[in-house]
């Protein structure tokens, strides 16, 4: 089929749009909305997933985390719950490690049920609700990479003498002091005892690049002044920093040889507690995505398949009302190559023009989710749903152009 023939059979492709412009709106409908679905929903999924990246980013790609059963993406069994508790000179035994930079034994108190605080703080008559408590050495300064917003963090000498000293997250601070008073200095009352605020921190990048994040509404202590605090509370988490990602590996093999020996940890035994890093919140992130992709293919492919089938219908419809058009052009010297080929191409700029105005479409609706969810739209994606459209009309078309260019001309050009 040369380029002339091509040409001519775009230009009656479009006729025929022009012609029946409702059937043929309502016959696209399907590819559409199956394209419009693609391109919006893998924006948001894009946009989240750059957002979590960014987020999984600030804790640090040099940091691990040490406790006695795993938190992220794995249900707890009994067996875990009822494990030895970490302690403190289990974290001054893993700082000894050769690459190890900094460890932080922490400690918290809040609803772990709901994930959130549950204390609240109070300043004058301002209060600040659903409060975390951590208790935590000045070397998670280090670990976490922590940026000051006013003020200092605590020190070692107050640890050394657990001094009534707090650090405030952003969002606590802004709740009692309105971001109008300077905090620094200033007493608190917390679970009925009185602290002096000796800094607040940076705003923290939300996970999902809007709202809150909760990590913000924090109340940092000395780990000993935790302790007098809520004595009870001995599960300790600890972060560990080391110097390369090449060394990951080794740091990982080195703690649990330590722990082991240490926690008395069978040769046959499985390990009594668990190491992982930011890659287990991507992981669990990416497992989430698939789902959420998984979703996404199956309402586009419904919308492409039911484009398909009204695209289909139309051509044959079409090559019914042309049969005597399609005699002429037989007796004239037409081929069977030909007709198929024109009307092939016919239902393809049919469903391409469908997967513009899908992509015109979905690209609107993802710009319009950015005030709402993070939404970010891919190139890749916008390709892969346009070709996606040609396909439906390529598959779909096949059928009708073979029908067009098989009738026969004498019949064909008898046909009213």
């Amino acid at each position: 089929m040369n380029a002339g023939d091509q040409k001519e059979a775009v230009k009656m492709a479009l006729d025929q749009l022009r012609a029946n412009k409702l059937r043929s709106g309502l016959t696209i409908l399907g590819i559409v909305i199956g394209v419009v679905t693609v391109i919006a929903i893998s924006s948001v999924i894009n946009g989240l997933n750059s957002n979590v990246s960014a987020w999984v980013a600030t804790m640090g790609t040099n940091v691990l985390w040490v406790f006695r059963f795993p938190v992220i993406g794995v249900r707890p069994t009994t067996e875990m719950l009822t494990r030895k508790q970490l302690t403190m000179d289990d974290a001054l035994a893993i700082a000894q490690l050769p690459h190890v930079v900094a460890v932080s034994p922490g400690l918290q108190y809040r609803n772990q049920q709901w994930g959130q605080g549950s204390v609240t703080a109070k300043y004058g008559t301002r209060k600040s609700e659903n409060v975390s408590l951590e208790g935590d050495t000045p070397s998670v300064t280090t670990v976490y990479d922590f940026d000051i917003h006013q003020g200092r963090y605590f020190t070692e000498q107050d640890e050394e003498r657990a001094t009534d000293v707090v650090v405030l997250g952003h969002d606590t601070a802004d709740d009692l002091f309105g971001g109008q008073e300077n905090p620094i200095g200033k007493e608190i009352t917390v679970d009925g005892r009185t602290f002096t605020v000796v800094g607040t921190l940076e705003k923290r990048r939300a996970p999902f690049g809007g709202g809150k994040n909760p990590d913000d509404n924090f109340a940092y202590f000395p780990v000993t002044t935790f302790h007098k605090l809520h004595p009870e509370v001995l599960d300790y988490w600890v972060s560990v920093k080391f110097d390369d990602q090449k060394n990951k590996a080794t740091v990982i093999d080195e703690i649990t040889e330590l722990l082991r020996r240490r926690r008395k940890v069978r040769n046959e035994a499985e390990d009594n507690f668990a190491i992982f890093g930011s890659d287990s919140l991507t992981r669990l992130w990416q497992q989430i995505t698939g789902s959420l992709f998984l979703l996404m293919f199956g309402l586009s492919a419904v919308g492409l398949m039911v484009g398909g089938v009204g695209v289909m219908n139309i051509m044959l419809v079409s090559v019914t009302e042309r049969t005597r058009e399609i005699g002429v052009r037989k007796a004239i010297g037409a081929t069977k190559k030909v007709i198929l080929a024109q009307f092939t191409l016919e239902a393809v700029a049919l469903c391409a023009l469908g997967g513009i105005i899908g992509i015109l479409l979905g690209g609107a609706l993802a710009l319009g989710l950015r005030y709402i969810l993070s939404s970010l739209v891919s190139p890749w994606w916008v390709i892969a749903a346009f070709l996606c459209s040609c396909t439906i009309g390529l598959v779909f078309g096949i059928y009708p152009a073979w029908k067009a260019a098989n009738l026969n001309p004498i019949d064909a050009l008898r046909y009213e």
